[in-house]
C-alpha cells in the first residue's frame, strides 16, 4: 500500500479513534489554524490536538447566518456552520476551543463558539507587529494556555516530554520540507491538490502515523518524475481550507501546476524548526511569532509580500494566483498593492480571486483561470 493510501486508511477511521480517546479520559483540543497554536503542548499534556479547517462548501456558510454577520470572512462563518450542522465529528468532538485571536475573523469564531455552544473557548492574542515586546506578550499568551492543559488534563507538562514531543514535530515540518522542495523540478513528483491534501491531513490525523507517511513518500517520490512540464503557478492569499479544492482543480484542469503555496490559515508552515537547545516556552515562541513570515494583517505587512516574490523566484512561478475569502479585509487590501511590488520583484502577473465558498463560482472561476493561464503561455 502507497503512503497517501495508508494515510487515507488512517483518516477513514480517525474520528473513531478520537471517540476512543474521549471515551478513555484524553482531551480533544480544536484550534483554529492560523500558525499560532502550539501543539507541542497540547501533545505534551497528553492531549488530542485537531485543527479546525474544513471548507468549501456552501450550507455551513448559509448556516452561519443565524449566527455572525455577513461580513466576516468566509472561513470565519463557515467554522460555525460545521458546527450547527452536526456532520462533521471533529466538531463536535472538542473538549476545549483554542483561538490565537489574530483578526476579528478569528475572534468572531470564539465569540459565536462561545455564546452558541457549551465548548469552552480559551483565547490569547497575537500582535500585529514583530519586536521583542510583542514576543513577550506571545509568549505570556501560550504560558497562560500551558497552564490551562494543565488544569484540563490534570498532567504536567515535563521538560523532557516536551522535548520529545518538539523533536517529533521538527522532524515532521523537515519531512514536509524535503517533499516541497522537490516541486522545483520542471516535472513535480506531486500535484499541487495532493500536498495540500496531505499538508491539511497533518492537522487531524495522528502525528506519529503523518511523519510515518511522510517517510514513505518522501522515499516513493525521490527520482520520480511528474507530467510533462507545463505551466507553474504559485497561489497565495488568505485561508486554503480543508476541502476547498476548487481553485486547485482548475488550474490543473486548465494545464497548469502548482508548485507552491502560502497562506495565512489551513496550510502548515514547515520551513521553520523550534530550536529545543534553549527555554523550550522561549524557543516555541520564537519558532511560532519571531521566526515565521507575517500574516497580511501584520503591520507593516511587506515582509509577507517580499517572502512571496521570493519563493515565486526559488520555485520558477510563470504567474500568480491569489486566493481569499470574500470579506476579507486586510487581504483586499494586500492585494491591492501586491501586483506592482510582484511585477517589479520579479516580473510576473498576479490573478485575484475571492471566494464564497459558492459553486455557482465554478464557471466564472475557470474562465478567468484558464484566460490567465493562456496569457502566461
Amino acid at each position: 500500500m502507497g503512503a497517501m493510501a495508508k494515510l487515507s486508511e488512517h483518516l477513514r477511521g480517525r474520528m473513531v479513534d478520537l471517540r476512543k480517546a474521549k471515551d478513555e479520559g484524553k482531551k480533544i483540543i480544536g484550534y483554529t489554524p492560523g500558525g499560532y497554536f502550539p501543539e507541542e503542548l497540547a501533545l505534551a499534556a497528553g492531549a488530542v490536538p485537531v485543527g479546525l479547517l474544513r471548507g468549501g462548501e456552501h450550507e455551513p456558510v448559509l448556516m452561519a447566518g443565524a449566527y455572525m454577520p455577513r461580513w466576516f470572512d468566509t472561513f470565519a462563518r463557515a467554522q460555525i456552520g460545521y458546527r450547527v450542522l452536526k456532520e462533521d465529528a471533529a466538531y463536535q468532538l472538542i473538549d476545549l476551543l483554542v483561538v490565537p485571536v489574530t483578526n476579528n475573523h478569528m475572534r468572531a469564531i470564539a465569540d459565536a463558539w462561545d455564546f452558541y455552544t457549551d465548548v469552552e473557548v480559551f483565547r490569547f492574542g497575537v500582535p500585529h507587529r514583530k519586536n521583542d515586546r510583542s514576543c513577550e506578550y506571545y509568549l505570556d499568551g501560550i504560558k497562560s494556555f500551558r497552564e490551562k492543559l494543565e488544569s484540563l488534563t490534570g498532567a504536567k507538562i515535563e521538560d523532557s516530554k516536551l522535548r520529545e514531543i518538539i523533536d517529533l514535530c521538527n522532524k515532521e515540518r523537515s519531512l514536509f520540507e524535503e517533499i516541497s522542495l522537490m516541486r522545483k523540478s520542471d516535472r513535480p513528483p506531486i500535484s499541487g491538490r495532493d500536498f495540500a491534501r496531505l499538508n491539511h491531513a497533518s492537522f487531524i490525523a495522528d502525528k506519529k502515523v503523518v511523519v510515518n507517511v511522510l517517510e514513505s513518500l518522501r522515499d516513493e517520490l525521490k527520482g520520480k518524475e511528474g507530467k510533462k512540464p507545463r505551466s507553474r503557478i504559485l497561489l497565495t492569499g488568505s485561508t486554503m481550507a480543508f476541502g476547498d479544492y476548487k481553485i486547485y482543480d482548475l488550474i490543473e484542469e486548465t494545464g497548469a501546476d502548482v508548485v507552491m503555496e502560502e497562506f495565512a490559515e489551513g496550510i502548515r508552515h514547515y520551513w521553520w524548526r523550534v530550536e529545543p537547545d534553549t527555554d523550550l516556552m522561549s524557543a516555541l515562541a520564537d519558532r511560532y511569532f519571531r521566526k515565521r513570515v507575517c500574516a497580511g494583517w501584520f503591520r507593516p505587512g511587506r515582509e509577507r509580500l517580499d517572502y512571496v516574490c521570493q519563493l515565486a523566484k526559488e520555485f520558477k512561478a510563470d504567474g500568480v494566483i491569489w486566493y481569499q475569502c470574500m470579506y476579507h479585509d486586510c487581504y483586499d487590501m494586500e492585494s491591492y498593492y501586491f501586483p506592482q511590488i510582484l511585477k517589479e520583484q520579479t516580473g510576473l502577473s498576479m490573478l485575484k480571486i475571492a471566494t464564497d465558498y459558492d459553486a455557482s463560482e465554478t464557471g466564472p472561476f475557470r474562465t478567468r483561470v484558464e484566460t490567465f493561464v493562456e496569457t502566461m503561455r
